[in-house]
C-alpha cells in the first residue's frame, strides 16, 4: 500500500438495501476522512469496472449491501482488477449470501441451525411447506428484506409481495432472544443482545430507537461463551475475512440446546444503529479506527 492510499468508497449501488449501504457509505467516508486517508465515493452501476479504472484506487472499502455488493459479484471483479478490497472474498461471500448452501455448511461444522427448505413461491403460497410457526424469506437477500413470519396456528400459508423471488427459503422459526457477535480478524468481540417491541424486522434495524443493544448480553456465561465460540466457528467454516457477524435465537427455556445459529453476515452494517461498529468500540475500537483497521485488513486474491 503507498504512504498515501486512495481509498474508495462502494456504496449505495441498485440492490434493494440501497439505502442501507447509502447510510453505511456515508459514514464510513466520514471515518477514513478523520483517519486521514483520502477518499473517493463510487456508486456503482453497470460500469463499475470503467468507473474504478478511472478513480485508480490503491484500496475498495466495500459497503455495498446485497446481491451485487455482498454476494461475490463485486468482489470478482475486483480480484480480476487486482484491487485490494475489505470484507470476504468471492467465495465466501457467495456462500454466505446463499442462506440454504451457507446453512448446510453450517450443519456440517456442527453448528445449530433450523431445518428450512428452498420452494417456489407458488408453494409457499399454496399450503404450509412447514408446520407452522415457520418463516418465508428470500434465499439471498438481507436487512429481514421480505421476511414473513407465519405464526403458530394460522389457517393459511401467507400471501407474498409480488417482488418476492420465484424461489423462495421456508424456514422453521427460531423462538426466543436475538442475539448476536461479531468476529474482526477470527476472534469474537461480545455478544449483544436485541431488544424490540415485537419481530426485529428492517424498521428495527436501522430506524434509530427501533431497537436496543445490551452490551454485554446478560446471560449465562455458558451461553456468552457458546456465542463467541459458534461465532468463530462460522466464520472459519464459510471461509470469511475481516470482519463478519453472526445471529443468534437462544430459547432460555431449552438452556444450550435453545441457541440456534440464525445466519452469518459478511458485510456488517456500519450505520449509526448497527451492532458490529458497536461492539467494536466496546473492546475499544473508535470507529474511525475501526474503518482504519479494516483498510489495512483490505485483500484480494484470497
Amino acid at each position: 500500500m503507498s504512504p498515501d492510499p486512495l481509498v474508495a468508497v462502494l456504496l449505495g449501488g441498485p440492490s434493494s438495501e440501497r439505502e442501507v449501504s447509502l447510510s453505511s457509505g456515508a459514514e464510513c467516508v466520514k471515518a477514513l476522512k478523520a483517519a486521514g486517508f483520502r477518499v473517493t465515493e463510487i456508486d456503482p452501476g453497470a460500469g463499475i469496472a470503467a468507473q474504478l479504472a478511472e478513480a485508480a484506487p490503491d484500496v475498495v472499502f466495500n459497503a455495498l449491501h446485497g446481491r451485487g455488493g455482498e454476494d461475490g459479484a463485486v468482489q470478482g471483479i475486483l480480484e480480476w482488477m487486482r484491487i485490494p478490497y475489505t470484507h470476504s472474498g468471492v467465495a465466501a461471500s457467495a456462500l454466505a449470501m446463499d442462506k440454504q448452501k451457507s446453512k448446510a455448511v453450517l450443519a456440517w461444522a456442527g453448528l445449530p441451525v433450523m431445518e428450512s427448505r428452498i420452494v417456489s413461491r407458488d408453494e409457499a403460497e399454496a399450503a404450509h411447506v412447514l408446520p407452522p410457526p415457520y418463516v418465508v424469506k428470500p434465499n439471498n437477500e438481507g436487512s429481514s428484506v421480505g421476511v414473513y413470519l407465519v405464526q403458530e396456528g394460522a389457517n393459511a400459508p401467507p400471501k407474498l409481495a409480488a417482488t418476492m423471488p420465484a424461489e423462495v427459503m421456508v424456514e422453521t422459526f427460531a423462538p426466543g432472544r436475538e442475539m448476536t457477535t461479531a468476529v474482526m480478524d477470527g476472534k469474537a468481540l461480545t455478544v449483544t443482545d436485541i431488544l424490540t417491541d415485537g419481530w426485529y424486522d428492517y424498521d428495527a434495524k436501522y430506524r434509530p430507537g427501533g431497537s436496543r443493544h445490551v452490551i454485554p448480553a446478560e446471560i449465562p456465561a455458558e451461553i456468552f461463551a457458546a456465542c463467541m465460540d459458534y461465532a468463530e466457528r462460522a466464520h472459519r467454516a464459510l471461509g470469511c475475512r475481516g470482519m463478519s457477524r453472526t445471529d443468534f435465537r437462544w430459547d432460555e427455556a431449552r438452556g444450550l440446546d435453545g441457541l440456534i445459529l440464525l445466519e452469518v453476515n459478511t458485510q456488517p452494517g456500519l450505520t449509526p444503529t448497527s451492532l458490529a461498529p458497536e461492539q467494536a468500540a466496546h473492546c475499544g475500537y473508535s470507529f474511525p479506527e475501526l474503518c482504519r483497521w479494516m483498510v489495512e485488513d483490505a485483500s484480494c486474491a484470497r
